[in-house]
């Protein structure tokens, strides 16, 4: 097992390594030749064991046919792995101190270009069509914590990736993947599920990083559906009664409704659409499906006299 780092603490409150115990000797005097600090602001953790790197790409579905999108390559420990298996990888780090050091690293390369910028700022269907014309495109990431679900979501919309394979915090993993009705369960679940077909395929211990994360992580598949169920008008209305029915999780499904929809609708006419659509006028919206949410919208979209 990986020893606890010394750390140095810097007045801008970055970390040195000066002792990484049996990390990887490779990133030790990667980062000790380059004297590079670690920026809790961009929640740096890179990864140590070159077992996970390889794990991930193998269960990705990832061939030589494939471009490929990596965001956060960090020391690129996963982008190297990525390099033997696709055809491109195109690797995107908002990090200016890290972009000569993975562009000495890859000069050799001629499938990896490394880019500087900021994930959440950039076009990224636009990216990959200009730095990968015309292949599949793929996504692989070890996200910071801090913006897991603004990264996530900006993979999605993009809709141009045929799968997103993350690392993420662990119990963020559980709740991309979690079933109606359990504790982890949310909007952010729906979210996923309706644009993707999530799998969980492993986890992280923290002794797999330097520096060492408070928790676990885990990796995890999406596979992105190659259609919308519904028309972009109808979509709005599905999320806004996914929204509506998680952002006030104690009260009953109908309550939560016309409360989110600010006096809109008759509470008779809310009760009648929940039963229409099979459920107990008592029932949670935590406890509905995906597809429970979408007959539900429709029936609630036909009610609705001000739809926003």
């Amino acid at each position: 097992m990986t020893q606890p780092l010394n750390r140095q603490r810097t007045d801008d409150g970055d970390q040195l390594v000066t002792d990484t115990g049996h990390g990887s000797k490779a990133v030790r005097e990667t980062l000790e030749a380059y004297g590079f600090r670690f920026s809790k602001s961009m929640g740096q953790n890179f990864l140590v064991d070159a077992n996970i790197p390889e794990k991930i790409v193998r269960l990705s579905g990832i061939d030589k046919s494939c471009g490929v999108l990596e965001a956060g390559p960090g020391l690129g420990a996963l982008t190297s792995e990525l390099s033997k298996t696709a055809g491109q990888v195109t690797a995107v780090e908002l990090d200016r101190r890290l972009v000569p050091i993975l562009r000495e690293k890859f000069e050799r390369q001629s499938n990896v270009e490394i880019v500087q910028g900021d994930i959440l700022k950039l076009d990224l269907a636009e990216l990959v069509r200009d730095k990968m014309p015309g292949m599949p495109y793929h996504l692989c990431a070890n996200i910071p914590y801090n913006i897991t679900t603004p990264a996530l979501t900006a993979f999605i919309e993009a809709g141009v990736f045929e799968s997103i394979t993350v690392m993420v915090q662990r119990e963020v993993a559980r709740r991309i993947c979690a079933k109606p009705a359990s504790p982890e369960y949310g909007a952010f679940t729906v979210f996923v599920s309706y644009h993707a077909e999530p799998e969980p395929l492993f986890d992280v211990p923290p002794e797999c990083f330097i520096p060492r994360p408070g928790v676990f992580s885990s990796v995890v598949r999406l596979k992105t559906r190659r259609q919308r169920f519904l028309e972009p008008e109808a979509e709005l209305m599905f999320f806004r009664v996914v929204r509506a029915a998680f952002g006030q999780r104690r009260k009953t499904l109908v309550n939560a409704l016309i409360s989110a929809f600010g006096g809109t609708l008759e509470k008779g006419d809310v009760a009648a659409a929940v039963s229409g659509c099979g459920f107990d006028a008592r029932v949670r919206g935590e406890t509905l499906g995906t597809g429970d949410f979408m007959r539900l919208s429709k029936s609630i979209g036909s009610l609705d006299k001000n739809p926003s």
